[in-house]
């Protein structure tokens, strides 16, 4: 939060640190990764996909799937015709038909023996995106239904519906395998992406490169509907758990990868798709998907949260299931609809199966469907196995262009409460996931027998399809293009021995250095896989300064593709001469950010300064990260931040030495890691951190004793149905008597962005302190107001409210007017100390305006008035997520 303080903060450990902002940032790569594996193939404009045919189109194919409502299982050699008696055929081996001469004005008619008939007008069928056909037993019994013009009232009281959801909860405890003293199970994942709703006859030049283009079309397991397979992931792992001693672990035995996003981080990306697509657990309060918290149709609020109706009662193998249908009361809130499949005959009403999907009117960004699909089976203790899990997602990142389709399969087998062998030999590493030796390097051997199913042809053939596509000129370059915008880097080799870059930094601007550029670099693994250099040079064409930084850094571990991977075991040696902005760092960017070069003021309290560090950084899986070293720095005065001491004798320069030590413990965290920073996947997880600093005066030249204590914690609180909060909260003192560019300066925001922990409406170097306290609350609503009003609900719009602070003390020991020989404050700076008065901002503000954009009013609440600070204002942020 301030600026000085992050200066003297290792990057490494920093990054991990960087939440609200960063989560922005990371949303808006998961959404752009999906978007940049299929961009190649739309620049050639595909037209607009279809729902089995054009809209405009007098005659066209019509395509789908036929399921049993129970079961939901396809259904082979089901008689599906068109009224007109144009066109007749059946249902092959996955429940798929498609018809051709289709008519808006027709009708389907679907029949199959022991079935009701199904008569569908085309029309109906066409908007209806569940893209699947239920067809119900002929044998099941239906209550006499009187048909009237008015809605049943639907009550909670004396609903046997509701009674049933409410017994499902009471019982699941009593068969939950996980309170078992061990308790393991293998589980293989697939997940395949893939282009949504492709027909050949819209491939264009594509048909040439995959001739036949029949050989790589599938279709969507869910949907029915025609796709193009364009990745494929495969992960085979076992899931340990025990009680005594607690642990919780998955041991990845294998992962393979193949597709056309070969040339991106692979470990990225799965741990990307493994946030987005997590595993349902319908018997929790929440469910986690897509990045967002859905209320499980089995949670406490439920009853309040969901309607419940009783469906089909029939016997299946002796046992009488009952199909349980709930539906939410607020379409638009982040909920399903959906069936449980319950044997109503067993004391604990034992789930078989659950099926549900995302309500049509659902305030989600770009995801058009989500069909989850679970099934469980009784063990011989009686407990709960989740024997599978069928999981798809239609996402529509643009209107009119191509969209994607994600399916992930899993298969649970292999159970046991057995100790077996793994518990001993990985239960004790260390982190929530163990990757054994070679997992990603298995043999095709390895791949046959770990699935449980074989993976099907047009699987098979994305791995040409890749190859295929390479060798077109133009989009290779264009997903080389697509690397240097996602890394921030330009390779200079396959693979790259050095990396140019970040890209973002090499033209800014600001009031000191006029126009600013710079180019800079890093060496690679493929270098040297311990030993790595980083540098860069920048010139300003107003100040006409030379800028620089150099590093090398040793890695204990042998690296992959560069220095910054977890875990981090290293040294690092690093010299720096740049301009120290007191009071504007900004933690989540780089400070010569163009993006950042467009500021609501002029600001010239800068010094240059002139800093060297020597760092030792060992990171643990568990989440602990200690960095210790020394550093020492030499600070310069400029015409508009002079150092001038109480009896006004002017000083060039001052210097400071000081050990440093910083402890983060941050259990469970993920993030997906860059060249040059950590971005956390979700913000769940706990974040500690304690740093101090200490250096006596005279040490290596010192001017002054450092003595220095920080600390703080970071925590998203989720509120399921009512949407979630990210709060941070931060402390700090210095124990010894500084010059004032050391002491504690809030981070003034001088941008018209929104930038978490920087003020918006505050001066650089408004506030000196040596001790304060500060606080940053966002709370996230996710449409909880505007869901529920009409009209307004259309837009989709979420409400967001900020409150930050902190509140500061200036002590005699550092107030340069009681104490001569400090500096004076310059006068440009206009600094004061702080009164007993914390300062406050607040902001009320619209996300998800167009699905990107949020636009805050801000208020100051404190201190107003001040000149060359405006008391409100309006701030604006992209802001990507689902």
């Amino acid at each position: 939060m301030f600026g000085h303080v992050h200066s003297t903060k290792l990057a490494s450990i920093a990054n991990m640190s960087k939440r609200g902002h960063i989560e922005r940032i990371l949303r808006g790569r998961v959404l752009f990764l999906l978007a940049l594996l299929v961009l190649p193939l739309l620049v050639y404009a595909l037209p607009q996909p279809r729902h089995g045919g054009p809209a405009s189109a007098s005659v066209f194919d019509l395509s789908g799937c036929v399921r049993d409502s129970l079961s939901r299982s396809p259904m082979t050699y089901v008689n599906v015709t068109l009224a007109s008696g144009k066109d007749a055929v059946i249902t092959d081996k996955k429940g798929r038909f498609r018809l051709k001469s289709v008519e808006m004005g027709d009708t389907l008619v679907i029949s199959s023996l022991g079935y009701e008939k199904r008569v569908i007008p085309v029309a109906k069928y066409m908007i209806d995106s569940r893209d699947y056909i239920l067809m119900q037993n002929s044998e099941t019994e239906l209550e006499e239904v009187i048909v009237t013009n008015k809605r049943p009232k639907y009550s909670k009281k004396n609903n046997p519906a509701v009674d049933l959801m409410q017994r499902i909860r009471k019982s699941y405890p009593q068969h939950n395998p996980f309170d078992q003293p061990y308790y393991s199970y293998n589980k293989y994942e697939k997940t395949v992406l893939s282009l949504n709703d492709f027909h050949k006859e819209d491939a264009g030049w594509l048909s040439k490169r995959l001739d036949p283009i029949d050989d790589f079309i599938d279709t969507a397991h869910i949907t029915g509907r025609p796709v193009l397979n364009i990745s494929v992931r495969e992960k085979n792992s076992t899931r340990l758990h025990s009680c005594s001693p607690s642990r919780d672990k998955t041991l990845v035995r294998g992962f393979r990868s193949v597709g056309i996003d070969d040339q991106l981080n692979q470990e990225n990306i799965q741990i990307m798709l493994d946030d987005v697509l997590r595993e349902v657990d319908i018997f929790g309060n929440d469910i986690t998907l897509m990045q967002n918290r859905f209320v499980s149709p089995l949670a406490a609020i439920g009853a309040d949260y969901y309607k419940y109706f009783m469906g089909d009662t029939v016997t299946v193998g002796g046992k009488r299931i009952a199909e349980l249908i709930f539906v939410p009361h607020n379409p638009e809130s982040f909920s399903f609809n959906g069936s449980l499949y319950v044997d109503i005959d067993s004391p604990d009403a034992f789930v078989t199966m659950v099926t549900m999907r995302i309500p049509k009117a659902l305030n989600i960004n770009f995801v058009r469907n989500i069909f989850v699909e679970q099934h469980f089976e009784r063990d011989s203790l009686g407990n709960r196995m989740k024997t599978a899990e069928d999981m798809s997602v239609e996402l529509q990142l643009i209107s009119g262009v191509q969209g994607f389709y994600a399916n992930k399969h899993t298969d649970f087998t292999g159970y046991t409460y057995e100790h077996t062998p793994d518990f001993d030999t990985y239960g004790r590493e260390a982190g929530a996931t163990v990757y054994m030796d070679g997992y990603d390097r298995r043999p095709a051997e390895y791949w046959l027998s770990a699935r449980p199913v074989a993976i099907s042809g047009k699987e098979q053939s994305v791995d040409n399809l890749s190859d295929r596509l390479n060798s077109n000129r133009f989009l290779y370059w264009l997903r080389k293009g697509i690397n240097v915008l996602v890394t921030g880097y330009i390779p200079t080799g396959n693979p790259s021995k050095f990396d140019i870059g970040p890209v973002n930094t090499m033209i800014s601007a600001n009031s000191i250095e006029g126009a600013r550029f710079r180019l800079g670099g890093m060496t690679k693994a493929a270098l040297s896989p311990h030993l790595f250099a980083r540098a860069y040079g920048a010139y300003g064409t107003k100040d006409h300064k030379w800028k620089y930084h150099g590093e090398l850094e040793y890695s204990f571990r042998r690296c992959k593709q560069h220095s910054r991977e977890f875990p981090m075991h290293s040294i690092r040696l690093e010299h720096t001469y740049d301009l120290n902005m007191i009071g504007q760092h900004y933690l989540f960017t780089n400070a010569d950010n163009v993006f950042l070069s467009l500021k609501r003021k002029e600001n010239n309290l800068g010094t240059y300064r002139s800093l060297s560090r020597l760092s030792y950084i060992y990171e643990h899986a568990s989440g602990l990260t200690i960095s210790a070293g020394a550093k020492m720095s030499r600070e310069w005065a400029t015409p508009w931040l002079p150092f001038t001491d109480g009896g006004g004798i002017s000083h060039r320069h001052f210097n400071q030495s000081s050990f440093f030590l910083d402890i983060q413990y941050a259990p469970g965290a993920t993030f997906i890691q860059t060249a040059s920073m950590r971005l956390p996947v979700n913000m769940d997880t706990w974040i500690f951190r304690l740093s101090h600093e200490y250096g006596p005066k005279g040490m290596l030249g010192a001017d002054f004793t450092t003595n220095k204590t920080e600390f703080s914690v970071q925590k998203r609180f989720w509120f399921s149905a009512f949407g979630y909060c990210d709060v941070i909260a931060k402390g700090g003192k210095i124990w010894s008597k500084v010059q004032y560019p050391a002491l504690t300066w809030p981070n003034a925001n001088l941008s018209y962005t929104v930038q978490p922990e920087s003020y918006s409406l505050m001066n650089p170097m408004e506030f000196a302190m040596d001790t304060y306290a500060a606080w940053d609350v966002t709370y996230w609503m996710n449409g909880m107001i505007f869901n529920r009003i009409p009209l307004l609900k259309e837009l989709k719009l979420r409400e967001v409210v900020n409150f930050k602070g902190l509140w500061g003390h200036l002590s005699h020991r550092n107030d340069p007017a009681a104490d001569p020989s400090l500096f004076r404050f310059p006068e440009d700076s206009k600094a004061r100390a702080m009164s007993g008065t914390p300062y406050m901002e607040i902001s009320a503000g619209l996300d998800n305006i167009f699905s990107i954009l949020r636009v805050d009013y801000v208020w100051r609440l404190s201190y107003r008035g001040t000149p060359g600070a405006p008391d409100s204002g309006v701030r604006i942020a992209l802001h990507f997520s689902f």
